[in-house]
């Protein structure tokens, strides 16, 4: 054979060779890519679990009982930056799909839209690193490991070579780390986007974190960083010899007596994508701010040390303070560990994940609110946020509430 023909057969073969990998790699990625498609979020947000696969938390044979009580309403409007709102364009136009409002024990309005129903598991995203806040304070109480000031190497030393190294844990759950990290959805080749590619491929996470490097120094600037909640989901897993999964069924779901399984997405080596790969129902979503409305105490199990709950929803440093202009924060919010405190906190806070999942809480009050939506226009460029919108809407709500039950008005339904 002539070394042309050589060649040209040489050729062939990589070009099928290329073809066959292309074509491999595009259907991979292909369900990420459709999985964001504003035409579509709606329905794939409640089926995640089918369409990418994980692990399942199971619901215990006991659950939790919320009470329903009749005659309560919302505020028909609230006020936001100087201008008027209703509360049922706040619905409209972050696309909600499930809406509760919970005061105590009782539950005085649960709504579904779109086609969500009562026991539809919805992506959490962000909502979920609450939930590992809540598994990182039981494992320390515990004595998994010693202390939230030791620099998280101590535990994982693997992470040596990479912008973790000699990083304290706290300053991972404050948002903190000083690793450089991009999360802007709409940009496809941010580090969040590469990040959820590496997923969709079957890689690993884990092995992601090791490429990130350092660009401030810990613990002066508050940052939002996902991939620092998937460090705290590895600690969890190295300290406790559990997945994050098992770890919450045991610790959480079960003692808490949610009232449905729930999901956690994971990534090509069946580890949990920790940062946001949640899916729980609504209900459930109100049971854990009822645990955390009640100082991390259900029906007198300490199932959350108080202590912990106490200073993870209390900003302890300047650059952690809620305000508009704080120079040590991207965010006009306050942070704890791994959960927000309004604008203009008196004593709230909240879980709040992309597309506008909520669990926002108010102790003052006892009013619990959960939220699930698919807002089909979160990444358009011409579209203003709603995150703090929505806040207001939610301290509104707390207020008009509790006003309502102060008055005795409302009927109880058992």
């Amino acid at each position: 054979m002539s070394w042309r023909k050589i060649a040209g057969t040489i050729f062939a073969v990589v070009i099928v060779a290329g073809g066959i990998w292309g074509w491999s790699y595009y259907q991979k990625i292909r369900p990420f890519q459709l999985y964001l498609d504003p035409a579509l979020v709606t329905e794939n947000f409640r089926t995640s679990f089918d369409v990418f696969g994980g692990t399942t938390i199971k619901a215990p044979s006991s659950t939790l009982p919320f009470r329903r009580l009749d005659g309560i309403t919302l505020p028909e409007t609230f006020e936001y930056e100087g201008e008027t709102y209703t509360v049922k364009s706040m619905l409209d136009d972050t696309f909600t799909t499930g809406f509760l409002v919970a005061v105590d024990d009782q539950i005085v309005l649960e709504d579904y839209y779109q086609g969500e129903s009562a026991d539809d598991k919805h992506i959490m995203f962000s909502v979920s690193k609450s939930f590992v806040s809540a598994m990182i304070g039981i494992a320390m109480n515990e004595r998994k490991f010693d202390s939230i000031e030791d620099p998280i190497t101590k535990y994982l030393p693997e992470l040596t070579a990479s912008g973790y190294n000699d990083v304290r844990i706290k300053d991972i759950l404050q948002m903190s780390s000083g690793v450089y990290f991009n999360e802007d959805y709409s940009d496809p080749l941010s580090d969040v986007n590469q990040m959820g590619l590496t997923v969709a491929t079957g890689g690993s996470l884990n092995k992601f974190v090791l490429s990130l490097k350092q660009k401030r120094t810990p613990g002066t600037y508050n940052n939002y960083v996902s991939v620092d909640t998937h460090v705290l989901g590895m600690l969890l897993a190295k300290v406790t010899g559990k997945s994050i999964s098992a770890y919450l069924q045991e610790k959480i779901w079960q003692p808490l007596g949610m009232e449905f399984d729930a999901h956690w997405l994971t990534d090509g080596k069946n580890v949990e994508m920790a940062m946001g790969g949640l899916n729980v129902t609504l209900r459930d979503m109100a049971r854990m701010g009822r645990l955390y409305l009640n100082g991390g105490n259900m029906n007198g199990t300490q199932i959350v040390p108080a202590q912990w709950v106490q200073a993870s929803i209390t900003p302890d440093a300047p650059h952690l303070m809620p305000g508009k202009g704080n120079p040590g924060s991207g965010n006009p919010n306050g942070y704890g560990y791994q959960w927000w405190t309004p604008i203009e906190p008196h004593g709230d806070f909240f879980a709040a994940g992309i597309y506008y999942q909520y669990i926002y809480i108010d102790p003052t009050t006892g009013v619990v609110i959960a939220k699930t939506s698919a807002d089909q226009k979160f990444t358009d460029p011409k579209e203003p946020r709603k995150k703090d919108l929505q806040v207001a809407a939610f301290q509104a709500i707390s207020t008009h509430v509790a006003a309502q039950m102060a008055s005795g008005t409302a009927l109880a339904d058992d």
